[in-house]
């Protein structure tokens, strides 16, 4: 296998409650993404099902629990393209309601992700919060870690994923109006700040009123944008990512002279209000 990767982010109109369509969209960009040579390919959050349910009953009409139906036909599909796929979906766990994100193999099935920080907003407002911890999933050579959209507002979810040595962090989202400046900038930062790739995948249309921004983008380590939308229209975006550059945290400018290191050069003792729960705005 090669040493880089090809990545497909997918920009896609999701149907509002539409899964049987939805699905077969998304089927039809995973063939095209293959086709492209891609080996991951990634949807928006909740491009199954939609995002803007206005009760926790309407919301729940449409979840499934992992693995489902869902996870198990996409996952037949990766299994004759040979790729590896990362979507967003409602998921029950008895009564729990979770916006979450599956990853399927060639193989089938590997693991959902749970969204940790809910704003309120959408279905987030009757989700029930990520209850696993952050997780990075070894590809067979890329390692990445799963966050879905308000989750790269906090700095703490990427650093957990690049401690635990992801290569890649992978962020669905449903970026409205009002987060353009989320679309601009936080990608660029976190992947800068962790010396890591950073693939922001975001939907467009309409549902409920809002509109969905696009501007996906797959950015390098150093914080630099490798390619992204600058509109609201569906496209494909492919990106080759290198794991062994991520790896390389110790950046030598000059050697003896400029040299960074935005892991190591960390002082993790200074840093205890972070996890202090006694501290609140």
């Amino acid at each position: 296998m090669p040493n880089t990767w090809k990545i497909a982010a997918v920009q896609l109109d999701c149907r509002f409650g539409r899964k049987d369509v939805n699905r077969e969209r998304m089927f039809t960009h995973l063939r095209t993404a293959a086709d492209q040579g891609a080996r991951l390919v990634i949807f928006p959050e909740c491009a199954l099902t939609g995002y803007c349910f206005e009760s926790r009953p309407e919301a729940l009409l449409h979840a499934e629990p992992m693995p489902g139906p869902s996870t198990d036909s996409i996952a037949a599909l990766c299994q004759q393209l040979n790729v590896w796929s990362v979507f967003g979906l409602l998921e029950c766990d008895g009564d729990k309601l979770f916006n979450a994100l599956a990853l399927v193999s060639p193989s089938g099935f590997v693991a959902s992700y749970r969204k940790v920080h809910l704003p309120f907003l959408g279905v987030d407002r009757f989700a029930t919060p990520g209850d696993r911890p952050f997780h990075v999933h070894d590809l067979g050579g890329l390692r990445i870690g799963l966050m879905i959209c308000y989750d790269g507002s906090f700095p703490e979810s990427a650093r957990v994923l690049a401690l635990q040595g992801a290569d890649l962090l992978v962020l669905p989202t449903n970026w409205p109006e009002a987060a353009v400046c989320s679309a601009k900038y936080v990608g660029n930062t976190r992947a800068m700040e962790n010396h890591v790739y950073y693939a922001a995948v975001n939907r467009v249309g309409v549902e409920a009123g809002f509109r969905f921004i696009g501007m996906s983008r797959v950015v390098d380590c150093n914080g630099d944008t490798i390619v992204g939308s600058d509109d609201d229209r569906e496209t494909i975006l492919l990106a080759d990512i290198d794991p062994a550059v991520a790896r390389q945290k110790h950046q030598v400018r000059i050697p003896g002279v400029h040299e960074i290191n935005r892991i190591g050069d960390r002082r993790p003792e200074m840093y205890g209000l972070l996890v202090d729960r006694g501290v609140s705005a």
